[in-house]
């Protein structure tokens, strides 16, 4: 199974980037898992924020890849559920998920629209930083609930 996660902007807290690397390490007796971090626009306008990161990031999609986009609007699920989706893509699918984290201003929506899946962590906003590392968290959890491990409880 290969895991990518593409995002804008490095995490610049040290502290929290040891936990980003931490679960990265965890994860790889798991799967493959890349991370590709690109250039976040530097502007304030929404519009033109949006856009310039859409020409960033529409040329590494994978059409071979199940798409999951990180959006405040998209739908909430449970750990379970998680651990469910990735099993099926991983079993069922091309074995492949690239997971889209947007800027500061969300990912544009013609992106929102080639995902194939929209997963919100909370209606609540939360920094990049910080998402990345719920991602991981996440998706460690998720193979232990696949192994049958007991991690998640």
């Amino acid at each position: 199974m290969k895991i990518q996660i593409i995002q804008f902007s490095a995490t610049k807290n040290k502290a929290l980037l040891q936990v980003e690397k931490d679960y990265e390490k965890r994860l790889s007796a798991y799967f493959k898992l890349n991370i590709l971090t690109l250039s976040a626009s530097k502007s304030d306008d929404k519009v033109k924020a949006q856009t310039e990161e859409k020409r960033a990031i529409i040329n590494k999609l994978d059409k071979q890849s199940y798409i999951i986009a990180l959006d405040e609007r998209g739908e909430e699920i449970d750990s379970m559920d998680f651990a469910e989706l990735i099993k099926v893509q991983r079993d069922f699918g091309s074995g492949k998920i690239q997971f889209l984290i947007g800027g500061s201003h969300g990912l544009h929506p013609d992106i929102i629209r080639l995902s194939n899946f929209r997963l919100s962590f909370s209606k609540m906003t939360f920094t990049h930083e910080m998402i990345r590392i719920f991602l991981k968290e996440q998706l460690y959890r998720s193979v232990l609930i696949i192994a049958g491990r007991r991690y998640h409880k």
